[in-house]
């Protein structure tokens, strides 16, 4: 392991702490620290997850680089802009136009000041030989929207990085061209929005992953070079505690000069450095993966690096697959099928619906998509639920999500280029199997039914999106699958990030067949599931299977919103998929931070057994599943059918 990366044993010890707290002597620079408690199993009675910014629905708008790279200036943005207005977008969700990379024109070294390109934007240029976006972003906000601007959290850009020579990259000397926020942190956030009143910052870490020995233009001066932190094919080769140091100082810098808390604030590490488990602590947004692309085989892959992680996300914390790219490529006029099942998968994952395309280009039928607002509601539902996979293949897939009013939505996905049958059923929905369930067509407006289950054909990459209504298989109360919105995963139990096998691998198309291909590197895979293991099998406890539940590994701990519910209730084991069969494992439920209920110690092969509590009252119901000892191997549990009952 490199030096300074995560001490992933640490890490171990600290996650298995027994029954109570545990003694841990680190070592730093050769010395012995003094020994301290640590119990990060320990209920703390409060919702974890980052307060700060105002995302509490994903973000809507649209950003500068899918259509455009680096080759923006003010006409183009304000031609975006005009259009969201005029076409009646905004008034559907659409607020926030985004500049990325490519505004800038150097950072003063004298100052430390950042200096906008004023041939590119004009109104930037002021009398006294400053630059200033305030005339800009003055404009926009007038026009009722918001509006965000990128950096990077090195010194250099994700254009200068992996596109020198691009147009717009910044110009001058070494230092000049230094624009990322590394060391200018506080100074930065106060210029862009204390003094230039932007509302939304994108940050990339390109400046902090390849601008090592390496790089050519590092190797020829042109650059500074930056020993990389992240390296996202390894995860023992990142330093995981200097990545997150450094978004942290942005966070705090944001609510510093945002007193108001009106900002959003959005990661963009593509789900490297492990930041799956921690990006809810910082900020807005996390990207799970790198760049998308206008080809079908990029949407499935960055479709994938979010789908899982439903409990990963919740109103403040959203999933990133990054960028919409309806209008394009595989999504353009041409494709309307591709662009729909685009558009309608985003919305099911409380993705940002960030249009990225050339506003003036637009057509009709693409303006149709974009601004379905039934499928629009979907993504801005106030329950905040990230769709759950109720069936998953790699040839069809269902997710299901559950609306604030407690109606369900349901996206069936063809993810072949091939005609394919697909049988929905009552208990895809979780709905009684003997009563009528009626659907509605989002996309068509037609309306039908079934009673146990129907046959519907999907068209090859078509995505059926229906509203769906019917008797509750659970009568008065909720499964914690169906509200994964209401559920911060605060410890997840991961020891050994692997990489996620599930992620769809294409052609990447900045690289095409060369090297050896798009190798699976996502880490985290093993975190906490709904109706799932952790690593996507069926939940099942001494040959018992539940169709519905909470996967998690041993020594988790969930934070679960209790919104006036009673009780709680859940049959809780060790799950038959263990490879550690000798490990025991005790399940615990806190209500603000005081133990309501535990089990006995539960061991593989043992039946499930049942754990109530009574949780009126209580606003933070936490769930832990505590491991007797140390496991040699993963050790998944289950919280078979978990429900908060009224």
């Amino acid at each position: 392991m490199r030096q300074g990366g995560w001490n992933w044993a640490a890490g171990l010890l600290a996650a298995t702490a027994l029954a109570g707290a545990v003694p841990a002597v680190a070592q730093a620079s050769g010395a012995a620290v003094e020994a301290r408690t640590i119990d990060p199993l320990a209920a703390t009675g409060r919702w974890s997850a980052f307060s700060g910014g105002h995302a509490p629905l994903p973000p809507m708008g649209w950003n500068s680089w899918n259509a455009f790279y680096h080759d923006i200036d003010e006409e183009k943005v304000l031609a975006a802009a005009t259009y969201i207005v005029e076409s009646g977008l905004a008034a559907r969700g659409y607020r926030y136009i985004n500049i990325d990379d490519g505004w800038w024109l150097k950072r003063d070294v004298d100052t430390g000041r950042m200096v906008i390109n004023t041939a590119n934007f004009p109104s930037a240029a002021s009398g006294d030989g400053t630059t200033s976006f305030r005339p800009f972003t003055d404009r926009l906000h007038t026009m009722g929207l918001k509006v965000g601007i990128y950096s990077d959290i090195g010194r250099n850009s994700c254009g200068q990085t992996f596109g020198h020579g691009a147009a717009n990259n910044p110009q001058g000397s070494v230092e000049e061209r230094e624009v990322g926020l590394y060391g200018h942190v506080d100074q930065d956030i106060a210029l862009y929005f204390g003094e230039w009143g932007f509302d939304y910052i994108k940050v990339d870490g390109c400046g902090i992953r390849g601008m090592g020995a390496g790089n050519p233009n590092v190797a020829a001066g042109i650059y500074r070079e930056f020993e990389p932190l992240i390296d996202v094919d390894s995860i023992g080769n990142t330093n995981v505690p200097a990545v997150q140091a450094l978004f942290g100082e942005v966070r705090d810098a944001l609510a510093r000069h945002n007193p108001d808390g009106d900002y959003v604030f959005s990661l963009c590490i593509w789900g490297s450095s492990d930041v799956r488990s921690w990006a809810h602590n910082f900020g807005n947004l996390s990207r799970t993966s790198e760049d998308i692309s206008p080809h079908w085989g990029r949407m499935l892959h960055n479709l994938d690096s979010a789908s899982r992680r439903e409990l990963y996300a919740q109103p403040g914390n959203w999933n990133d697959p990054d960028m919409l790219f309806v209008g394009t490529g595989d999504f353009d006029a041409n494709h309307l099928v591709e662009a729909r099942s685009h558009f309608s998968l985003w919305a099911m994952l409380n993705a940002p619906l960030i249009i990225g395309f050339d506003m003036r280009q637009m057509t009709p039928e693409l303006l149709a998509i974009l601004g379905n607002e039934e499928i629009i509601a979907l993504n801005q539902d106030a329950g905040g639920n990230q769709a759950v996979l109720a069936f998953d293949t790699d040839d069809i897939q269902i997710f299901v999500k559950t609306l604030a009013d407690g109606s369900k939505a349901t996206a069936l996905f063809n993810r072949t280029s091939a005609p394919l049958d697909v049988v929905l059923t009552a208990d895809h929905l979780k709905l009684r199997g003997d009563q009528p369930v009626a659907l509605r067509d989002l996309w068509s407006g037609e309306t039908s039914g079934f009673t146990g289950e129907m046959t519907l054909t999907l068209a090859p990459r078509e995505t059926r999106v229906f509203a769906a209504s019917g008797a509750r298989r659970l009568d008065g109360g909720l499964y914690l699958s169906e509200m994964p919105g209401a559920i911060n995963v605060a410890e997840d139990g991961v020891v050994e990030p692997e990489h996620d096998p599930l992620v769809h691998r294409g052609i990447l198309p900045w690289q095409q067949t060369r090297g050896v291909g798009d190798r699976h590197r996502y880490t985290g895979w093993g975190g906490a599931r709904a109706d799932s293991t952790p690593h996507g099998q069926a939940l099942r406890v001494a040959n018992r299977d539940f169709a519905t539940g909470i996967g998690a590994l041993a020594n988790s701990r969930l934070e679960l919103r209790n919104s006036g519910f009673a009780r709680f209730r859940a049959e809780v084991g060790v799950d038959d998929t263990s490879v550690d069969t000798g490990t025991r494992v005790r399940f615990e439920v806190h209500g603000d931070g005081r133990l309501l209920a535990q089990s006995d110690w539960a061991g593989f092969g043992e039946a499930p057994k049942r754990l109530e509590a009574d949780v009126a009252g209580t606003q933070i119901v936490e769930i832990i599943a505590r491991s007797e000892s140390a496991p040699a191997r993963a050790l998944s549990v289950v919280w078979g059918e978990a429900a908060l009952l009224r």
